[in-house]
């Protein structure tokens, strides 16, 4: 059943914008974009799983200071829909449970692993990962009871909530849906789209082909047994009876 967008409240004022940047470099912004886009595929047709990008989100209702705005943040049991931001006491209390990182040369550990882990943490997160595409560094924390405990190894680890899988192939990051196939960017995608036309033109041209190839031997084929039946006929008409 499509769940209801939350209502608006408006006692407090909660503010829509951090003033910072979605991303600071063209590769932290393309990797955003990938995994954005890559898990709103996934869940295209569930109704009820809300993907976001660089989104503020407050965990606590009249406390607009207590805020993070995840590169990415999902919503597993919260309806599609625009929002200005995440407010969870409007979101029937359910937090993001799974959220993602690209860092940059602006972030510091201090940041990422400390004050947004702490965060997370804090919060309801399950699951946070986080990339940095310039080192190839891949990190990852799963919830176990109160606390998120970092991942041991990242290379071919499964989402649980998610079942997404990440590698690191020819030295770089690659996530995989459930099916095997890969997150692609936008640019990469339309190539790849453009491919799966290409070839899906070129095995309708095949089956053409060899719908013409087959109807022109059932053409042969009639056009013999024609000729058979004429020679048996004229054979008759002299009185020799053809064996068949």
């Amino acid at each position: 059943m499509v769940q209801q967008l939350p209502p608006q409240t408006s006692d407090t004022i909660y503010p829509e914008s951090d003033g910072k940047p979605l991303a600071d470099n063209t590769l932290q912004f393309r990797w955003i974009v990938t995994l954005k886009g890559g898990i709103d595929a996934l869940f295209k047709d569930d109704p009820n799983v809300f993907v976001a990008g660089d989104l503020l989100w407050y965990p606590v209702q009249g406390q607009p200071k207590i805020v993070q705005a995840p590169d990415v943040m999902v919503a597993i049991g919260r309806p599609k829909g625009d929002r200005r931001s995440y407010k969870q006491w409007e979101e029937d209390n359910i937090p993001p449970q799974v959220v993602f990182e690209i860092s940059s040369k602006s972030n510091t550990v201090a940041e990422l692993e400390g004050t947004k882990l702490d965060f997370y943490q804090r919060h309801g997160v399950d699951e946070y990962y986080l990339y940095d595409p310039d080192r190839i560094v891949l990190k990852g924390w799963l919830r176990s009871g109160e606390n998120l405990e970092s991942i041991e190894s990242m290379l071919g680890w499964v989402s649980p909530r998610l079942g997404i899988r990440f590698e690191i192939v020819d030295g770089e990051l690659q996530v995989f849906h459930p099916n095997g196939n890969r997150f692609r960017d936008v640019a990469e995608y339309d190539r790849w789209v453009e491919e799966k036309e290409q070839q899906i033109e070129e095995r309708e041209r095949e089956i053409e082909e060899r719908e013409r190839q087959l109807e022109e031997k059932d053409r042969r084929i009639q056009e013999e047994q024609r000729r058979s039946q004429a020679l048996m006929e004229q054979l008759r008409a002299l009185g020799v009876e053809p064996v068949e």
